[in-house]
């Protein structure tokens, strides 16, 4: 990997690290919903203009209902349920719970697309939600009375996470990154738009709140998406992934700055467990097996 790639491949981990941090200081004030719809809407307000200057617009008008569903899996849902839950749990803990996406993403193309799983992925899903039923049992970085309910809506969104790698797949192949992006991203402003006007706060968020907002739209989701994209077409996708093992450290830092939030031993070896897991099962971690295990003499 060249130098200014692994710039990059920091860089969107800092970014997608911080989003945890700028959906915590938000969305007490704003709530999940509109907060959501902020993010995502200044999002597409950067791309869609990128798109129709490299003339990929017409991208978005051949398939308007398949990307209403990678919106709806790949942004609005997910993005709603984790500032829905960091109002009881901690930054860290939901960037933990975010790495278990490419688990759910190999058990989901096992369902629908019938990909085959090798033993050890199967091995690494098994070791990777060990951590999280790890986690949940020591009740980790948790505050308030509706704990549960937020893992439960963490877990729901790296579900949806998964559910939409296997709707990009299956619809998806062959058209441009930026375009995925852009359709996703106006896609879900559209769906989340009435239910953030109605369930828009009656007090006025504030200045730090609406800064919190615009630099999750505009470094978190907008600027992350080029970077990411640019970094598919440089590297490849296998190797753009690895991002996912950095978002927690940065989370876990960010919140330990700007938030006070503390970082166990325990929530560390968590952590530990469940990146273990995601990399044997997204097939970034290969084991060497013993050649009497491989057959061989």
């Amino acid at each position: 990997m060249k130098q200014r790639d692994l710039t990059d491949l920091v860089l969107l981990a800092a970014l997608w690290g911080a989003s945890f941090l700028f959906t915590r200081m938000a969305v007490p004030a704003f709530g999940a919903l509109p907060l959501a719809e902020l993010r995502v809407a200044v999002a597409a307000a950067m791309l869609l203009p990128l798109l129709a200057l490299r003339g990929g617009l017409s991208d978005l008008r051949q398939r308007p209902a398949r990307f209403a569903l990678l919106g709806t899996f790949n942004t609005a849902i997910p993005f709603a349920l984790f500032a829905w839950a960091v109002l009881s749990i901690t930054a860290g803990m939901a960037s933990i719970l975010n790495a278990t996406a490419p688990l759910f993403t190999a058990l989901v193309a096992w369902i629908w697309l019938r990909e085959r799983l090798s033993a050890l992925q199967w091995l690494g899903m098994a070791i990777g939600f060990a951590g999280v039923l790890w986690l949940t049992g020591a009740r980790l970085g948790f505050s308030g009375g509706s704990s549960t309910l937020a893992l439960t809506a963490a877990l729901c969104a790296t579900f949806s996470y998964g559910i939409s790698a296997s709707v990009a797949k299956r619809y998806f192949g062959g058209v441009r990154p930026l375009a995925v992006a852009a359709g996703s991203q106006t896609a879900a402003a559209l769906l989340l738009l009435p239910f953030a006007i109605a369930t828009w706060p009656a007090a006025v968020p504030g200045v730090h709140d609406w800064a919190a907002a615009i630099a999750l739209g505009v470094l978190c989701t907008g600027i992350a998406y080029i970077l990411y994209f640019r970094l598919i077409a440089r590297v490849g996708p296998a190797t753009a992934m690895t991002v996912t093992f950095l978002i927690p450290a940065f989370a876990m830092l960010w919140g330990g700055i700007f938030l006070g939030e503390t970082v166990s031993p325990a929530m560390l070896a968590g952590c530990a467990v469940i990146l273990a897991g995601t990399a044997l099962a997204s097939g970034w971690l290969k084991l060497a097996l013993p050649k009497a295990a491989r057959g061989r003499p």
